[in-house]
């Protein structure tokens, strides 16, 4: 960790360039790392690379390498679809049980090596385990990212994600109604206190902002439109726990496993339905869905025939 005091020369400058000046990595590393909450200013985590800094101010950037990862064993996976192929992105339909990449303590299938064995050239940017990933869903979550093929795109599209341009969708089944039937779930999280392999909404975390809407509503399960401005780790399933209402089948975060057993859900009932951004080579903008995977398609229809239905919203 590099605790390191903010110099007059540098006061009014962005966090990214200031942490990249005083520590000697680049601007796209500090990015990374701020991502990753890594970057802490005055003892919070940075939120944003654009953030200025002020001279006094204490700037801690953990720069400490993570254990090796596995060399890259390509392998096709069973269920992966490509959704878009062209000279700049791959869009890919994820399906459950798939890492975005390899990491530490997962030697389950990845996107970046179902891609590899399939012969995709991606993009070279970003640390060797995850080049050309410019966003990640959690293994058991379904649905559609994508992965850049140019340095160029990959440069925009990370831009996009930190800028918050990318309009992300998701469908999530969960239990109870909330209340407002839609709304919006501001909310920091990071680290769980007690359980470091969880997140959770804490002081001092990342901001975090979700909204959702109610589609459908049955007896004891409503099934939700959710639009993510932030994209933090387990957002969704993080913050629906913390109204009390965590996606059907996720454990982890709060589900009742009886639920999850009648509805024969093996994960958390949550999909990335629809992904919208501007195309990093044409500059139009671009919108890709996904349909309900079949685990999730069957736990739906055993929801809307054994419960009554209340009503669309």
């Amino acid at each position: 960790m590099s605790v390191l005091l903010v110099p007059d020369g540098l006061d009014g400058s962005r966090v990214d360039a200031a942490a990249a000046r005083m520590t000697g990595v680049s601007r796209s590393r500090v990015a990374d790392l701020i991502e990753m909450g890594k970057v802490m200013l005055d003892g919070r985590p940075v939120q944003r690379a654009a953030t200025r800094v002020v001279t006094g101010q204490m700037l801690e950037v953990d720069l400490a390498d993570p254990s090796p990862i596995a060399p890259l064993t390509p392998k096709l996976v069973e269920g992966m679809r490509i959704v878009h192929d062209d000279s700049d992105i791959i869009v890919v339909d994820k399906p459950a049980g798939v890492a975005a990449h390899p990491s530490q303590g997962w030697d389950g299938p990845s996107v970046v090596e179902h891609l590899a064995a399939a012969g995709f050239a991606i993009s070279t940017s970003g640390a060797a385990e995850r080049q050309g990933i410019v966003q990640r869903l959690d293994v058991g979550t379904s649905g559609l990212m994508v992965v850049a093929k140019s340095e160029h795109a990959y440069t925009l599209l990370k831009r996009a994600f930190r800028d918050r341009t990318v309009d992300k969708i998701y469908l999530a089944l969960v239990q109870g109604h909330p209340d407002p039937l839609a709304g919006t779930i501001d909310a920091p999280i990071g680290r769980h206190p007690g359980h470091d392999w969880k997140m959770a909404v804490v002081d001092g975390g990342r901001h975090s902002v979700t909204h959702y809407e109610t589609l459908e509503a049955f007896r004891g399960t409503s099934l939700l439109k959710v639009h993510l401005d932030t994209g933090r780790t387990h957002q969704i399933r993080v913050h629906m726990a913390a109204v009390h209402h965590p996606c059907c089948g996720d454990p982890l975060y709060g589900c009742d496993p009886v639920l999850a057993a009648e509805l024969g859900l093996q994960r958390q009932w949550l999909h990335a339905a629809e992904l919208s951004f501007t195309h990093p080579g044409s500059g139009h903008w671009v919108t890709f869905t996904s349909p309900l995977p079949e685990d999730l398609d069957h736990a739906l229809a055993v929801v809307r025939a054994g419960n009554e239905f209340i009503a669309h919203p």
